[in-house]
């Protein structure tokens, strides 16, 4: 039987995978294997998307063996949380993910901007 923690990261590797296993899929369809060879898939993923870029490295290197990206690298930008902070009139870094306030002014966020990225930005191809 599983304990708390154990539960949880085991659900925590089963998205991560499902994130990589989506990658794998969106990359192959759009370079046919035909036309170029991916090398490498780079993403961005803010604090605020639910996936942990260290369980989504490990989930990709799982997820590529026995496709044609079998030797692609993953290469994962992490972004920061900004805010939209009334006070100081503009795009702000937010004290930490627990405290979505302005890290200058201490002002709580009037919206997040950015943070909740999960994007595929880029393919690296070698033709």
């Amino acid at each position: 039987m599983y304990g708390a923690n154990e539960c949880d990261n085991a659900v925590a590797a089963m998205h991560e995978l499902s994130v990589a296993l989506n990658m794998i899929d969106l990359a192959i369809r759009e370079v046919p294997q035909c036309q170029a060879r991916i090398v490498a898939i780079h993403v961005k993923v803010g604090p605020l998307s639910g996936v942990v870029p260290d369980a989504l490295k490990s989930a990709f290197e799982l997820a590529r063996t026995d496709t044609p990206l079998a030797d692609c690298r993953l290469v994962i930008e992490e972004t920061a949380i900004t805010i939209s902070c009334a006070t100081c009139g503009g795009d702000r870094p937010a004290k930490s993910l627990q405290s979505l306030r302005c890290r200058d002014c201490d002002s709580p966020a009037a919206q997040v901007v950015a943070g909740g990225e999960l994007e595929l930005t880029a393919l690296e191809i070698e033709e």
